[in-house]
């Protein structure tokens, strides 16, 4: 595959780099979880059932579905002089941007205004992911990408630290002020990628003008049989998107009820609903780095495994602990406390399986087909966002809000069982060799 040069340095040649492209996942942990915390609360003000509510939730993700797999495609045939992916960076971004900010104003208006305004930040938020996405391995060696890919989810940990931590305390000041600080801090990180980043171009000019159709792409990499000369594949990539599908519905299906768990089983303040996701992206800030280097060192595969099986320990004790607290003694702000140190341990063991899975992916991809893996990655990824929070509001409306830890930890057992199978995606043992001038010469 064509691949972006190794350096005899390692990572830390491309370390910079890395910092700079993370901006683009910086903005998504700004915007995606002070969306995903209060616009259930804005919609609980107009329905009352969780069923509903989840369903609504959908919306962004049916989009996803349908516009992430077309636009990474899309870029991945796009020339122009500052690159393929950043024409859609800099036009999708600042005008999600504004889009992001008219939401709580909006939401105040009428549920039809809400829901519209729903509908069209996620039209734009949802095209600019795929080509931000793909920037990195457009220019990381895949040797690479699980480091890399551990800073920019760090980066993307510490957008989503700075949204749950401090700017959701200003919705006691006024709704719409953390929704405005998040837009301009989006604006100015765009600037730095269009400033700082300059995208690879591909080795060899007939790479330029590769232009495989999608269903080609598509049916080469489901093919049973490989062509001479292409990575090994077998059942891996199928395996991979299987589990991801299974890992993602444990949990998109409880991320848009955690902020009514909190409120309605724990009794927190609604100022206080982001604080789970809060603990949780400040653990994936810490372990971010360390997941990337330790799979590069343990094996992908074996890491995520690991990984799998201590999510589902700790979904199986979140209501395990709900019973022990008040029988303890130590009440509603002890219950808290408990939920709270196991969604911190939940962020630093999810963390290795985000950090790891899309460069399982990319590392049996080309440059003219990495758009194409992204998409797969995300169409699995987001019809398990799709299905999940339906399923889990009925989940809650059955058998309350325990029931969804539960099914979510019986998900991630079943992710565990598929990636056992998976025997490619991992980084090349040795290095090639460079040269002087940092070309590959064997």
């Amino acid at each position: 595959m064509a691949d972006a040069k190794p350096a005899k340095d390692g990572f830390r040649t491309y370390a910079g780099l890395t910092f700079l492209i993370g901006f683009g996942f910086f903005t998504m942990g700004l915007m995606d979880p002070l969306y995903d915390t209060y616009v259930p609360l804005f919609l609980g003000r107009y329905i009352d059932s969780k069923t509903a509510i989840g369903g609504v939730m959908t919306l962004d993700n049916v989009l996803q579905l349908l516009l992430i797999p077309f636009i990474s495609v899309w870029s991945d045939r796009t020339r122009t002089r500052i690159g393929r992916r950043m024409p859609f960076i800099v036009v999708m971004l600042p005008i999600s941007a504004a889009l992001f900010s008219l939401i709580p104003p909006l939401a105040a208006f009428s549920l039809p205004a809400l829901i519209g305004i729903i509908f069209l930040f996620n039209i734009f938020k949802t095209s600019v992911r795929g080509p931000v996405v793909a920037l990195m391995p457009d220019t990381i060696p895949g040797d690479y990408r699980s480091e890399a890919n551990g800073v920019i989810n760090m980066m993307g940990g510490i957008g989503l630290t700075v949204s749950t931590l401090i700017l959701a305390r200003f919705m006691v000041i006024r709704e719409s002020l953390p929704f405005n600080i998040a837009s301009g801090g989006i604006l100015l990180a765009v600037l730095v990628l269009l400033i700082f980043v300059r995208e690879r171009l591909p080795e060899k000019q007939e790479e330029t003008e590769e232009k495989i159709s999608v269903w080609t792409s598509v049916k080469q990499v489901f093919a049973p049989k490989r062509t001479e000369g292409e990575p090994e594949r077998d059942s891996s990539v199928i395996r991979i998107l299987i589990s991801l599908f299974l890992w993602f519905t444990a949990y998109e299906g409880a991320k848009p009820f955690l902020s009514l768990f909190l409120v309605e089983v724990m009794g927190a303040a609604p100022g206080s609903a982001a604080q789970p996701q809060g603990v949780a992206g400040l653990a994936s800030v810490i372990m971010a780095v360390p997941a990337g280097y330790l799979a590069h060192r343990l094996g992908r595969r074996r890491f995520i495994r690991l990984s799998l099986s201590l999510l589902a320990l700790v979904l199986f004790l979140i209501p395990i602990s709900g019973l022990i607290a008040p029988r303890a003694g130590l009440g509603p702000a002890g219950a808290l406390v408990i939920f709270l140190a196991l969604m911190f341990l939940y962020g630093a063991v999810w963390i290795g399986v985000v950090v790891n899975s899309f460069p399982m992916l990319w590392q049996m991809a080309s440059f003219g087909t990495m758009g194409i893996y992204t998409g797969l990655y995300y169409l699995f990824s987001q019809s398990a966002a799709i299905l999940a929070p339906p399923i889990t509001g009925a989940i809650i409306d059955l058998a309350g809000f325990w029931g969804i830890f539960i099914f979510g930890g019986l998900c991630m057992l079943g992710a565990w069982f598929v990636m056992g199978g998976v025997k490619a995606g991992e980084p090349r043992e040795k290095q090639p060799l460079v040269s002087k001038n940092n070309r590959r010469v064997a």
